[in-house]
């Protein structure tokens, strides 16, 4: 798993897979966004698959970004948008764009 930081808007760029291997790396970017302020942006155009385990640290990380925050997600793979479909349905911190 390939992650980088974004300035323009504020967030990180992840590029294949998230799993029990790249876990700590992913919860870690997941946790620098949180303590800043304004929306944050994860582009995951380039991630084939998020676990469970990985989705759940997203909809961790987003309910504690605070009031009026939101986590954008850039083109989610598919089982990542299932999870939190299934998982966290309606958590308003969460916008899925393409």
């Amino acid at each position: 798993m390939e992650i980088r930081p974004l300035t323009d808007p504020p967030g990180v760029h992840a590029a294949g897979e998230v799993t029990l291997a790249t876990r700590a790396a992913w919860e870690h970017a997941l946790e620098s966004l949180v303590g800043g302020s304004g929306d944050v942006y994860l582009d995951l155009s380039c991630v084939t698959f998020v676990d469970v385990a990985g989705a759940s640290a997203v909809a961790v990380a987003a309910q504690r970004l605070g009031v009026g925050r939101r986590m954008v997600l850039k083109a989610p793979p598919s089982p990542l948008r299932r999870a939190l479909e299934l998982f966290w349905p309606g958590l308003s911190a969460i916008e899925v764009t393409k």
